[in-house]
């Protein structure tokens, strides 16, 4: 059969040129967007186990299942976790006192027994001593310091001695005891576990008489207090907040001794004393002396102090 020719074909129209209005999706647009949903996801989940766990500690708390009596102990990952949190807080403070160059001297060592035979072993004991009884039901129980230069520096046993320890039974002794007292502490404390029972005994009653019972003031504190936490400081050092609320300082809602506001609108305070600041002072410092019958005891406070606390009164 003959071919067939084709017909004339019909020029196709040239391709024209289109701008698309959609943005081109690049190979990482989506890599973005999954690391954006995974940093969303992650973050929502956070939020929800921070809110589940304060929920479930709130509920704790408030359905009193933790047992604070102190005839049982912390669980033992509560007790590890606090005494880490005890270690890193005095090492964190302490460096800001360095003991002195003539620390370990004959002296200091025997001003240091007397004041940790009337201070210490009470709650601490001593080489061939038992603490008291009160000190055995505590918790946590007062560790024996025999070993304590194993565990603190000169400067860290400073600062527990001076500022004690919150909620584990051992008290401040910066209103009680003089810097010179306080080195000594740390002094005795180094040669604490060189000492036989035998040795100790010996030193401990050729030792002065006793410590000073009360201290005018506390040493400069480093980095220093302005003045109203340094008297919020002293109330807080010599019990008023056992019974009193005190403007400002934290403590007890307690009604044992009346609120101790508005003192610089009254005549006379106890019904006694003008209301000036020496007078509150006056009273501050030993109440009995002004009148026999009140129910307020001295306590031992300096006149320094006592002076701090009134002015701190007459302008709450």
């Amino acid at each position: 059969m003959p071919d067939i020719p084709a017909g004339p074909r019909t020029p196709s129209a040239p391709p024209t040129s289109t701008t698309s209005t959609t943005s081109p999706i690049t190979p990482t647009s989506g890599g973005a967007v999954r690391r954006r949903s995974a940093g969303t996801w992650v973050a929502a989940t956070l939020l929800a186990l921070a809110t589940v766990g304060s929920v479930g500690g709130a509920a704790f708390i408030a359905l009193g299942l933790y047992d604070v009596s102190a005839t049982g102990p912390h669980l033992q990952p509560v007790h590890t976790l606090l005494e880490f949190a005890l270690k890193q807080a005095v090492r964190q403070r302490a460096d800001a006192h360095p003991p002195p160059a003539d620390l370990l001297t004959p002296a200091r060592l025997q001003q240091g027994a007397a004041c940790f035979r009337d201070r210490c072993v009470a709650c601490h004991g001593a080489p061939g001593v038992a603490p008291e009884p009160f000190a055995l039901g505590m918790q946590p129980v007062p560790g024996s310091l025999i070993e304590g230069t194993r565990h603190w520096r000169h400067q860290d046993l400073y600062w527990i001695t001076r500022n004690g320890i919150k909620m584990s039974g051992m008290p401040a002794w910066e209103y009680r005891l003089s810097e010179d007292e306080l080195w000594a502490v740390v002094a005795f404390l180094d040669q604490l576990a060189t000492l036989t029972p035998t040795q100790y005994a010996a030193l401990s009653a050729s030792a002065a008489p006793s410590c000073r019972a009360i201290s005018e003031a506390p040493a400069a504190l480093t980095p220093p207090l302005p003045t109203v936490e340094l008297a919020q400081r002293a109330f807080r050092q010599h019990g008023c907040t056992a019974c009193h609320i005190v403007p400002g300082v934290v403590g007890p809602a307690t009604a044992v001794g009346p609120r101790l506001s508005g003192l610089a609108g009254r005549d006379k305070i106890g019904g006694r004393v003008p209301a000036t600041e020496q007078g509150l002072a006056d009273w501050i410092r030993d109440p009995r002396a002004l009148d026999a019958h009140t129910a307020m005891p001295t306590v031992g406070i300096s006149d320094t102090q006592a002076k701090l606390m009134a002015r701190y009164l007459l302008s709450h």
